[in-house]
């Protein structure tokens, strides 16, 4: 099984950027993030030092997320949020310089919140507008955008795999753009109530890429009730080929220990 570890909610003991060397000491070929500065067009310098940090580890960058607003206060994303396109126009030109440079092929583009006193007709169709323009810029990467349902924020809009399905087809349908993808996070799927594996099922498919993390706790896999051993299979019989993300949070002193019986029950 190939894993990729989120340098962003894993490693947090350490400064961001030494955690790709941490990551590969761990025994991981790859490393994924969210937005690792505070900006949507951050200096070039810091730019940079992020890019090497990722190279002189030896490790690929298989996912970076667009800038998705002050995560820690509560923002999930700009796609949606009216009057914040020129900065998520920006934002594209970074995330695709980017991904040019360490050979980063997806990119997730948290949907945003509901806005109050904005029209949700306007703030999706904003979305649909947004998303066709990541995924025509990152298709020169022969990249894809991804768009994930999301749990513990009751502003944000898309909670199942079918909310999500719902805004890919638009963008597909009304501008022609069909490099966006589903992120199949398992956890925020399970929490948020949806039927895992009738999604896995139905939608195998559609997937651009599998996140993980147990539940209840967002912990290893291991530590909830979540078989996503199983769930994980399923969708590999069902003709996923990338990545997984361990996106979780380490509840034990070697938050990747799990990975050694996983690997012997394989």
């Amino acid at each position: 099984m190939s894993y990729t570890v989120n340098a962003s909610i894993l490693l947090t003991d350490l400064p961001i950027l030494e955690r790709p060397a941490a990551a590969k000491a761990a025994g991981f070929d790859a490393v994924e993030y969210w937005w690792p500065f505070s900006v949507a067009v951050p200096a070039q310098d810091e730019v940079d030092a992020f890019v090497a940090a990722i190279q002189d580890a030896g490790v690929q960058l298989t996912g970076l997320n667009f800038f998705a607003g002050d995560m820690p206060g509560g923002d999930r994303g700009l796609v949606s949020w009216v009057g914040r396109e020129d900065e998520f126009a920006g934002n594209i030109d970074v995330v695709v310089g980017i991904g040019r440079r360490l050979g980063t092929k997806a990119f997730n583009a948290l949907y945003g919140n509901r806005l109050e006193g904005v029209d949700e007709k306007a703030q999706d169709d904003l979305a649909v507008k947004n998303l066709a323009a990541a995924g025509r810029a990152v298709a020169e990467l022969g990249g894809v955008v991804l768009l994930e349902p999301v749990s513990g924020t009751p502003a944000y809009p898309l909670k199942t795999a079918a909310d999500a399905l719902a805004i890919i087809a638009r963008v597909k349908d009304e501008e022609g753009v069909d490099n966006v993808k589903l992120l199949a996070d398992f956890y925020h799927l399970a929490v948020n109530g949806d039927d895992v594996p009738a999604v896995i099922a139905g939608h195998t498919a559609e997937f651009g890429h599998i996140q993980i993390a147990d539940a209840p706790g967002r912990g290893e896999p291991g530590t909830g009730e979540l078989p996503l051993g199983q769930w994980i299979s399923d969708a590999q019989s069902g003709g996923y080929t990338g990545v997984i993300g361990l996106e979780y949070k380490a509840t034990q002193a070697d938050p990747f220990a799990w990975t050694t019986t996983a690997a012997a029950q394989a």
